[in-house]
């Protein structure tokens, strides 16, 4: 009876721990996701001032020549969409996942570069809103 009891509490210790890890997992595909937006925002702020005051029209243009980005950098939403450099250029959100870079000099968030994604992180936080 001893036995079984043990048992039993090695099996829900375990089934806690199993839910842990798996969170514990999706917070660090987050952090990379966050790190390459950090990456690319950087990528843009240098290109700005190289340029004197000018966006690029598009994300790629930061990797000609490797000078800003070697690459646009996946972009893993976990749980929600595989990894993808896609970038999408325009100024409001469809979830295609991805990079959304607002590539329109005359909108007043020309230059802005967000997670293509209207789904949540694990702190509740859209992913768009980053």
């Amino acid at each position: 009876m001893e036995l079984m009891f043990v048992v039993l509490i090695i099996g829900i210790l375990a089934s806690i721990a199993t839910v842990k890890y798996a969170n514990l997992y999706r917070k660090a595909d987050e952090g990379g996701l966050q790190g390459n937006l950090g990456s690319i925002r950087s990528a843009l702020s240098i290109y700005y001032a190289d340029t004197d005051g000018q966006y690029p029209l598009a994300l790629t243009v930061l990797t000609v020549g490797g000078k800003y980005l070697a690459a646009i950098p996946a972009a893993k939403i976990p749980n929600y969409h595989l990894a993808s450099a896609l970038t999408t250029v325009g100024s409001s959100v469809d979830d295609a996942g991805g990079w959304l870079y607002n590539g329109d000099s005359s909108h007043i968030r020309f230059g802005a570069s967000v997670v293509n994604c209207v789904h949540t992180d694990t702190k509740g936080t859209v992913w768009s809103a980053y």
